[in-house]
């Protein structure tokens, strides 16, 4: 399970350091893809195999399930992590995530989410009512 927080940045290769306690979980082989809410979502192998077999049973007759599947595939690439933990992250996923040098990590259960710290600071100035989001996880029995 990933959880926390961690800020860093990009080298002049735009290669990211994976935080330690992230590459743990990740392993040194893993796909990156764009995520939702404009941050780009690290899998490890094992749950991204989980993903594409869930994302495999989904209607191909559905539009929206198309056009999910479509999002998500089309910017996915497996990252190698070199012996000093860094990934090369592909230019198109960088502007995707509208991400220039400060990277905020989050670990969110299965995945990691990278964001650009900018955006992130962004996120979280929304004032979110966790209160009110709390009841609506209620309801779905959380």
């Amino acid at each position: 399970m990933f959880i926390g927080e961690y800020n860093h940045g990009l080298d002049a290769k735009n290669r990211m350091i994976i935080p330690s306690k992230l590459r743990e979980e990740l392993g040194n082989k893993f796909i990156l893809t764009k995520g939702l809410d404009g941050c780009l979502y690290a899998y490890p192998l094992n749950e991204w195999k989980i993903l594409e077999e869930k994302l495999k049973s989904l209607p191909l007759t559905n539009k929206d399930a198309r056009a999910f599947v479509r999002f998500f595939f089309s910017g996915a690439t497996e990252i190698e992590l070199d012996k000093q933990g860094r990934g090369l992250i592909p230019q198109n996923l960088l502007e995707y995530a509208k991400i220039e040098k400060e990277i905020v990590s989050i670990g969110v259960l299965t995945r990691v989410e990278i964001w650009s710290k900018d955006k992130w600071n962004e996120y979280n100035d929304e004032n979110i009512d966790y209160d009110s989001l709390a009841e609506k996880m209620s309801d779905l029995g959380i």
